[in-house]
């Protein structure tokens, strides 16, 4: 990986911590203040995670300028795979006794490892940086 692409990655991290922390703040308050259960406070999390992740990551991490639309309907597939299998494992784990808040931790590390590769290779792969103005002489 070149320079460029650390830095993309760095940046790719900045901007999910946010979003972690969003989505902690947002389970933490659903599950212990509103008692909500692990399921329902889980996916309002990630909702609220995901969206803010998208809008920084697009304009940016990745500088893309493509169809926006089209970019949340392919980030969408993504989650319409990740949030079911996620929420059904996490629920099932948290209800055998594991620590709602180590799931919690693994399944965003998980997220964070996918969304990623996902995101780079299948939704701006070929607008990466298509944002960016040429700079005249």
């Amino acid at each position: 990986m070149n320079t460029k692409e650390w830095i993309r990655a760095g940046k790719f991290l900045l901007f999910s911590t946010g979003a972690g922390i969003i989505q902690v703040v947002s389970f933490t308050i659903l599950n212990e203040w509103a008692k909500t259960g692990y399921w329902f406070s889980y996916l309002v999390a990630l909702v609220l995670s995901v969206l803010f992740n998208f809008t920084v990551n697009r304009k940016f991490t990745f500088k893309a300028a493509n169809n926006v639309p089209i970019a949340m309907l392919k980030v969408g597939l993504f989650y319409l795979v990740f949030t079911p299998v996620s929420t059904w494992a996490g629920n099932y784990f948290e209800g055998k006794g594991t620590n709602e808040y180590i799931v919690l931790a693994v399944t965003m590390l998980s997220n964070f490892v996918l969304e990623f590769l996902y995101t780079k290779y299948i939704v701006y792969h070929n607008a990466i940086d298509s944002a960016v103005k040429e700079k005249s002489e």
